[in-house]
């Protein structure tokens, strides 16, 4: 009988912790679902447009957060991972017709096969999860500066496989014809989800771990915690939300390229994880939705407005500069990012007992 209790204990404290992590990733999912519900409401078709492009960066942050922000290794390799999700999401999904033309003599036996929408973007995400599976088996054997060098390296080889491996990926030429089955409305879906995954990562176990050996490796080592395991689990997670971005992607633009998958979105989506804080799922939401904004603002500048009755210069290559000094700026004035290591219910829960207790 006394053996059962500790179970029960442990039990009602996973549980607890499982339901505060369900609240606070609803929470953030209602805020980041509720700008988009606004947009698609009120905005423009060209602000749809931009809502779309934040949601699928913002999946694509969280992917990056779920690794990055928990085992505290800089990664550059996402975009990769997006670009393998898009890229197999594309040769699943086009109809035989275009294919041929387009794949003629895809390896495989890849050019006579077609799949349903559904059953492309589990086939597509399924692989990715293999092949970043495959990639982290050496990574995590490697910490610090040597790691983030070897998802370096990551990127660079899966795009030199993008462009070179023309009889699957066509080089740099564009991959059309892919079904376009995707909009806001399911992009506001995925977030939502994957929200709720990388939150629920974070707080269970293997998050509170690993994020544990990221702050003393050697501490955690010495307490029995297996740091290569839940390394390797935090980047296939990681790698799978981002292959799901990449998925998405395809099916809302209907075209691939190889361009869309390297260094300006790594570096993008880079600047969005650190100004919100790589510690936090809030932070991603945060990141994304204050750099989207100036982004856009900085397309405006660099077309050379009229302000004041002033023409201003074209300052063509600005947003590459913003996003520089946008890093730059926030890993020496604050570098936890805007959120450190908060999530939004916790500040509201912050501000509530303040307030009670003013009152």
């Amino acid at each position: 009988m006394d053996s059962g209790r500790p179970r029960r204990r442990l039990w009602h404290v996973e549980g607890a912790r499982t339901l505060r992590s369900v609240r606070g990733a609803t929470i953030i999912a209602a805020f980041a679902v509720g700008i988009g519900l606004l947009i698609m409401l009120f905005g423009e078709p060209y602000q749809v447009r931009l809502a779309v492009a934040a949601y699928i960066n913002l999946i694509l942050v969280l992917g990056l957060q779920i690794f990055m922000g928990n085992a505290n290794v800089a990664n550059l390799a996402h975009p990769g991972f997006m670009g393998l999700g898009a890229y197999l999401t594309s040769i699943f999904a086009v109809p035989l017709v275009i294919k041929k033309t387009l794949i003629p003599n895809a390896p495989f036996g890849l050019g006579e096969v077609q799949l349903g929408v559904v059953s492309s973007f589990v086939a597509a995400v399924s692989i990715t999860g293999i092949i970043a599976a495959l990639t982290g088996l050496v990574l995590v054997r490697l910490s610090g500066i040597a790691a983030t060098i070897l998802t370096l390296a990551i990127l660079v080889i899966i795009h030199g496989v993008f462009v070179h491996w023309v009889d699957l990926f066509r080089g740099t030429q564009a991959f059309y014809g892919i079904p376009k089955v995707a909009g806001i409305e399911t992009m506001m879906i995925a977030t939502a989800l994957v929200i709720l995954v990388a939150r629920l990562f974070k707080d269970s176990r293997i998050g509170v771990q690993l994020r544990a050996s990221a702050t003393n490796m050697l501490a955690a080592e010495a307490m029995g915690v297996n740091i290569r395991a839940l390394r390797l689990i935090a980047w296939v997670l990681g790698g799978v939300v981002c292959g799901i971005a990449g998925a998405l992607y395809a099916y809302y633009l209907g075209t691939v390229n190889a361009r869309a998958f390297y260094f300006h979105a790594a570096f993008l989506t880079l600047a969005m994880h650190i100004l919100g804080g790589m510690r936090s799922v809030t932070g991603a939401v945060v990141g994304v939705a204050l750099i989207s904004v100036a982004m856009e603002l900085i397309r405006h500048l660099e077309s050379g407005p009229v302000i004041l009755g002033a023409q201003l210069p074209d300052l063509f290559g600005l947003g590459s500069l913003m996003l520089g000094v946008i890093i730059v700026l926030v890993m020496c004035l604050r570098s936890d990012g805007l959120m450190g290591g908060l999530e939004l219910d916790e500040v509201l829960d912050r501000h509530w007992k303040r307030w009670r207790r003013g009152g």
